[in-house]
């Protein structure tokens, strides 16, 4: 029973890192909607994990490499990682809900492979707002241990909220792409990766005690932002919409990430 209880969450655990991420799991997972609904309870962890490995990148680099150059190595990680997979997500949103058509257009147009000039920009803006902060936060004086596990959980927290959203938001197109293979996504599963993402900060606080809770109020900053900024854009794109899709979700973690970088490093000024 135990054995089987850890396969099945091994499993979930490694279909969300093949889903969200260029990782290698060298394991054949079957992508069902049970496996799917399990998944999502370790979005948070797949974020701590990238977040993870860029921070400590820039640690690695902050000795040796000029911050502006550090900066575009960081960041095509950063994309790397991810495969550019909520990148695409932010340009296909960009473009169907700037459009200003009607509904089902923006929708036609977020499924449409080309990028247009909505989704360019973007992406040229967002990218650009995450080398400025990137670059500041490599200028800027850092106790690393401190602030490798907060950037680690930041990167937790935005894809946490794509787990609430799934679960409190409808989706855009019920019977097909993303939402089909989502659609039993309940707010249960919302809780377990609050959870998940809670005993992930427990964590951090216990192995790097500089980081936490010296920087605490730091930490309480980008939590508050996070759910600000995640209702808002949800509530903004449901409207837009009448649910949401994949892509929002890429769009949105892109967006809370910009987000709670900045209020890191704004938390950390003000210490």
């Amino acid at each position: 029973m135990v054995t089987a209880i850890l396969k099945r969450e091994l499993q979930a655990a490694g279909a969300a890192f093949q889903l969200l991420t260029r990782i290698p799991i060298p394991v054949a997972i079957p992508f069902t909607p049970e496996l799917l609904a399990r998944s999502v309870v370790y979005y948070p962890v797949v974020g701590v994990v990238i977040g993870g490995i860029v921070g400590a990148a820039a640690a690695g680099l902050d000795e040796y490499v000029p911050s502006m150059p550090a900066s575009v190595i960081l960041l095509a990680l950063w994309l790397l990682l991810s495969g550019g997979l909520h990148m695409d997500g932010l340009m296909d949103t960009a473009d169907g809900v700037l459009s200003h058509r009607s509904r089902e257009r923006m929708l036609e147009i977020m499924k449409d492979s080309r990028v247009g000039a909505m989704g360019v920009l973007a992406a040229i803006i967002l990218t650009m707002f995450k080398f400025a902060l990137l670059g500041a936060w490599l200028d800027g004086g850092k106790d690393w241990l401190a602030e490798i596990p907060l950037f680690a959980l930041a990167c937790g927290l935005s894809r946490l909220w794509v787990v609430i959203a799934m679960a409190c938001w409808p989706f855009a197109r019920p019977e097909e792409g993303l939402a089909s293979m989502f659609r039993l996504v309940r707010p249960r599963q919302a809780v377990l990766a609050a959870l998940v993402q809670a005993v992930l900060t427990a964590g951090c606080a216990w192995a790097f005690p500089s980081a936490s809770f010296g920087a605490l109020p730091a930490y309480l900053l980008q939590a508050g932002l996070a759910l600000a900024v995640g209702i808002l854009l949800s509530a903004w794109l449901n409207r837009k919409l009448g649910g949401l899709t994949g892509d929002t979700y890429g769009a949105m973690t892109e967006v809370i990430e910009a987000a709670l970088l900045l209020a890191l490093l704004m938390g950390l000024q003000s210490q």
